[in-house]
């Protein structure tokens, strides 16, 4: 409870903040709607003439569009603001005030910030999702289920983030390696079967995009089983595990600014 405490005043100051400039917002919103339409218009391309993509009917690419947004919208309102900022710590020795607070610093660093550009995209997501399941007469409870995934995927992507973050303690530039994880990211507003066999294989089991995207749209679409369900869910244990270890294991390695 004292950490869901802290998380609260945390959002509260950042939103406080944020809302000083409420035309942002507004213009924000505008941006991620003309987003959601460039993106639909692009992914429109590879079904005229009545073709598909990788098996995918337009509708049911159209829900891997949509959870694509959601993990942008959630980029950019939680992880954007916060793991960016681990390089900029290491860089002026900030880090050393983190490290010295009574809080988990791990906690400290990815929840202190979060920003409002980001909700738009999450709802205008969230929307294209619930179109499409409902034009397509899914259950409305496969909604339900398919936030069990989606929630793997974005720990699973937070993790890799912090972990990539947590070089800058070896590597103090860092921020390149960042943008390359956020191009392979982008792959996932694509269905996985839509690219080569190898490109599979890497976005499933190097980078595994496709529990970012495609298997929570199964989900949604009920198309999912239980076995990627739980396999995206020990993935997400895995992974934040592994970003955990990786950085008490860094720790050991900084010196701190005034040593």
């Amino acid at each position: 409870m004292k950490y869901v405490r802290v998380l609260f005043l945390f959002w509260r100051t950042s939103l406080s903040a944020e809302m000083e400039y409420r035309l942002n917002f507004i213009l924000s919103a505008v941006s991620s709607l003309l987003n959601a339409a460039g993106g639909l218009f692009t992914l429109s391309f590879f079904y005229r003439g009545g073709g598909n993509l990788g098996g995918w009917p337009w509708h049911d690419a159209v829900v891997v569009f949509g959870v694509f947004t959601v993990v942008e919208g959630f980029s950019q309102s939680v992880l954007n603001p916060n793991l960016n900022r681990i390089v900029e710590h290491v860089q002026r020795g900030t880090l050393d005030f983190v490290l010295l607070k009574p809080i988990d610093s791990q906690f400290w660093l990815s929840t202190r910030y979060v920003s409002l550009w980001g909700i738009p995209g999450i709802v205008t997501g969230f929307a294209l999702i619930a179109y499409s399941t409902l034009y397509r007469g899914i259950p409305p409870v496969n909604l339900l289920y398919g936030l069990i995934p989606l929630l793997s995927g974005l720990i699973i992507l937070y993790s890799m983030w912090f972990m990539l973050g947590t070089l800058s303690i070896w590597f103090v530039k860092i921020y390149n390696v960042t943008y390359v994880l956020k191009a392979v990211v982008e792959g996932g507003r694509f269905p996985i079967t839509a690219y080569p066999v190898l490109y599979r294989l890497f976005m499933t089991f190097v980078i595994p995009v496709a529990f970012l995207t495609t298997v929570p749209a199964e989900t949604f679409l009920g198309r999912g089983t239980a076995f990627y369900t739980v396999l995206g869910v020990l993935l997400a244990a895995l992974f934040f595990t592994l970003s955990r270890a990786f950085w008490r294991f860094a720790l050991r390695y900084y010196t701190s600014a005034s040593s």
